[in-house]
């Protein structure tokens, strides 16, 4: 194995080190021997040595497959073709040891052996393999049950938390909403034909384990639009077991929503102010839940640094409930989509191009109607629709 000195002080240290994974790998894999030296060129150069060099993927998708070669071939031959193959995640990433034997075996077999599990989407990245391997690696996979996830100007490989499978605050069943959405959508998730990608992220309970508020151009949220459900017995008993209340929950709370009587040991709260914020029920899960009537927020436009700067989601929808077979937020997705696909620019996504032409138009343009849950800052109000038409008809009706 050749040496790598720069790439060794990564492996010192308490925490894993990917280096040390990449020279397992390379003990039996020519790929992965070539990808060190290469890596190690990179850091001593201080640029990256691949280059994109072609479109490759498999028969009859557009999507999947990333097309990555060295630029030092000469040296390291055996990544002068590198490509990556993204995997559909299970929803909620959940898997059998079979299953996860079945994917190592798999790419074992064609390709460096090396994955990252999940990439920033959430799929099941396989790193490492020829343009000669990728046919083989699709069809073995589809075989046993998987298929590829997005890339390109598509959808992304919709993702989701865990949900109803583990998670006490789940206000909706996340894998069933993203199980759906992902069969409902293979044209989309295939076969790029939009101005850029689009991700959707779903987390059934404002604590938002997937970050889809910061990630997604499309994120569904849990919440509920009842009150926060108290157990002041239990309230009590947190406070007898040394709690500080008022500290550590009521001064934590963001709105101020809330009070406390140590005299009684009760807790109350302005439901009208709360902001969902989760600290109090992550603090007191036994006393606090969320309310009965549960839903969702959806948010658009989010992204991370790529033209514009990193944007966080807009709330979009302030409230709504998930129920099957979801009809809702696919019409509001096909909507939007149209609308995208109409007035984006090229590699501008969706966020961007709301920002462009203004959320005013954006909500005339798919009929939504204004609220003030969509003011982003206080005393700001982008949703001014008066026409000039209207305007020109309300002066012309009050000089008669």
């Amino acid at each position: 194995m050749s040496k790598t000195p720069l790439l060794d002080e990564l492996e010192k240290g308490p925490w894993p080190s990917f280096v040390r994974e990449i020279k397992r790998a390379a003990e039996k894999k020519p790929m992965s021997a070539d990808l060190l030296v290469q890596l190690e060129q990179s850091y001593v150069d201080k640029v990256g040595h691949w280059k994109h060099g072609g479109i490759v993927g498999v028969r009859s998708y557009g999507g999947g497959v990333i097309g990555r070669y060295s630029d030092m071939a000469d040296k390291v031959p055996a990544v002068a073709e590198f490509h990556t193959m993204r995997v559909n995640q299970p929803a909620g990433w959940f898997y059998t040891s079979t299953a996860l034997r079945t994917l190592c075996d798999i790419w074992d077999k064609h390709g460096s052996g090396l994955t990252n599990m999940h990439g920033s989407t959430g799929d099941i990245i396989f790193l490492g393999t020829t343009t000669d391997h990728l046919q083989a690696t699709f069809n073995e996979l589809s075989d046993a049950g998987f298929d590829l996830g997005g890339s390109g100007s598509d959808l992304r490989t919709p993702s989701c938390c865990v949900g109803q499978a583990r998670c006490e605050w789940a206000c909706f069943d996340s894998m069933a909403l993203v199980h759906d959405l992902t069969n409902n959508y293979q044209d989309e998730l295939h076969r790029p034909m939009w101005p850029y990608k689009f991700k959707i992220k779903i987390s059934a309970c404002p604590n938002d384990c997937v970050a889809a508020i910061a990630r997604s151009d499309f994120a569904i949220i849990g919440t509920w639009k009842d009150n926060i459900q108290i157990d002041q017995a239990a309230v009590a008993e947190y406070a007898k077991a040394g709690m500080d209340i008022s500290e550590n929950v009521v001064f934590m709370c963001p709105s101020r929503c809330m009070r406390y009587d140590a005299a009684t040991k009760k807790l109350t709260i302005n439901n009208n102010e709360c902001t969902r914020c989760m600290h109090c029920i992550n603090v007191m899960p036994k006393a606090l839940r969320p309310g009965k009537e549960k839903g969702a927020t959806i948010l658009i436009g989010a992204k991370a640094p790529i033209v514009e700067g990193a944007i966080l989601g807009h709330v979009l929808v302030p409230f709504i409930k998930i129920e099957p077979p979801y009809t809702e937020i696919k019409e509001l997705l096909e909507k939007l989509w149209e609308w995208w696909d109409e007035n984006g620019k090229n590699r501008e996504r969706i966020g961007e191009a709301i920002n462009r032409h203004g959320m005013r138009a954006f909500l005339k343009a798919l009929d939504i109607p204004a609220k003030a849950q969509m003011v982003a800052y206080p005393r700001e109000n982008p949703f001014f629709f008066w026409d000039k038409e209207q305007v020109e008809a309300e002066i012309a009706s009050r000089k008669k």
